[in-house]
């Protein structure tokens, strides 16, 4: 297999863009070079997303990619689509090869050879065998790494596959994800977010077993002592896992950063029932008090799903004005999607397409407003920026460590370092011009 190339594309989510990192590493340990996805390559490996209808579609687009690029190429499935549905993907014209849950990371085991195959064959395990932890982390092709730390869930949340499609909730040895931290910082990368399926959960599992040594609060301490790391930032965390513990300890923290992402799904009890959430929607009010009572300047992002079963107008305004006059930064809004074998795909009340799609117009709106005001509350105060690698229309873009979307013209010495800056006004794409602070000489930009 040597002097063979490989090129990778990944679908969902940052815990997915982790693990296609750490399985590209193991193509390059046998020899293999890694090009871009719409280069020339014998293998190409798609990390696929089955939490949306739309990630399904869009796997047939990305093998057409494939072949454009070669036709004699060998094409592998993995990732949680392949999981849920691996007889589907093998039967996608061009694919030969579809690896589930706990067969990914031994992918190159299946590789001794390479001709094309009439009929994808499958390698996938009953998912209750997917009870062994894999670590990975993401380095190489931006200024942040995304570090897996749990993966699995053991929440039964009637809309969701992910458990069906990951297996249980398990944790990887806090000895290993500092080991892991380490070396990320040794690549010189300046900030880390940590991912997985339902991080508060750190801890079970880390055993093999549901025994617990340590929480995600024992996670977050560790991780601030790493030498190295500028940033630390917590992807999205369940609201009654994020303790005011943590919420304090970031508040006081010099790495971790003042930005959260808390799922909501929906403003109305009566629909977070339905749901199986693990909370209602006071709860998650007091979250948002503690954070912004701390830290008033963080950001806060909602994940929020409209078009549930049983979202009548009044339950769906619930939601609408909940999320109003909450203090909140964004909104990451999904539309509900009928997925096999979950308790809501049965359920009464189903909500038209059409009504759906207006809902999530509709939540995009206020998310606009709400960025857009946040935005604003923030011009003229003092934050960190850390810039990103890549020139866009002549500009560099970067994010301040409460997730504020900076741009300047584009300096390829900006690339990957952090600065002092005083945010002065809203561009018209929406995003913040600064000048610089405590330089030698201040720019505007």
């Amino acid at each position: 297999m040597m002097d063979k190339k490989v090129a990778f594309y990944t679908l969902g989510c940052k815990l997915n863009f982790s693990e296609t990192s750490t399985i590209a590493r193991s193509f390059q340990e046998e020899g293999f070079e890694k090009v871009e996805f719409n280069e020339y390559a014998d293998i190409y490996v798609i990390n696929t997303c089955s939490v949306t209808e739309n990630a399904d579609k869009r796997f047939k687009t990305i093998v057409k990619q494939a072949q454009k690029a070669n036709e004699a190429a060998f094409i592998i499935g993995v990732g949680c689509y392949a999981q849920l549905k691996p007889e589907e993907l093998a039967a996608v014209d061009g694919v030969d090869l579809v690896l589930g849950a706990t067969e990914k990371f031994k992918i190159t085991d299946y590789l001794h050879d390479l001709s094309k195959n009439d009929f994808g064959e499958v390698h996938s395990c009953e998912i209750q065998e997917a009870d062994f932890y894999v670590g990975s982390y993401s380095i190489g092709d931006r200024t942040r790494a995304f570090l897996k730390v749990q993966d699995g869930c053991d929440y039964k949340c009637t809309y969701c596959t992910i458990p069906l499609a990951r297996g249980i909730s398990r944790s990887d040895k806090l000895e290993n994800v500092l080991k892991n931290a380490a070396e990320i910082s040794e690549q010189g990368i300046k900030e880390i977010v940590l991912t997985g399926v339902n991080i508060g959960d750190y801890g079970k599992g880390e055993f093999g077993n549901k025994k617990h040594e340590h929480t995600f609060l024992d996670l977050v301490k560790a991780l601030d002592e790493v030498k190295g790391i500028e940033r630390l930032r917590i992807s999205s965390i369940e609201p009654n896992l994020l303790k005011n513990e943590t919420i304090d300890f970031v508040s006081d923290s010099s790495t971790f950063v003042p930005h959260f992402h808390i799922p909501l799904q929906s403003g109305s009890n009566d629909i977070l029932k339905l749901m199986r959430r693990r909370y209602l929607r006071e709860l998650y009010v007091d979250r948002v008090a503690q954070i912004k009572r701390v830290m008033p300047h963080a950001c806060i992002g909602v994940d929020v799903i409209v078009g549930f079963p049983g979202e009548t107008d009044e339950r769906f305004l619930e939601t609408y004005t909940f999320l109003t006059e909450l203090d909140i930064s964004y909104l990451h809004v999904f539309t509900y999607s009928e997925r096999d074998n979950t308790p809501a795909a049965e359920m009464d009340g189903v909500v038209s397409n059409k009504v759906r799609k207006k809902r999530s117009k509709m939540l995009r709106g206020l998310s606009a407003k709400k960025r857009r005001a946040f935005y604003e509350s923030q011009l003229g105060t003092t934050h960190t920026v850390l810039f990103e690698g890549e020139n866009k229309e002549g500009y560099i873009h970067g994010f301040t460590e409460n997730y504020v979307k900076v741009k300047a013209p584009w300096n390829p010495e900006l690339v990957n370092t952090l600065h002092q800056i005083q945010l002065t006004e809203i561009d018209e794409d929406g995003m913040v011009r600064f000048e610089y602070v405590k330089e030698a000489e201040a720019i505007s930009a």
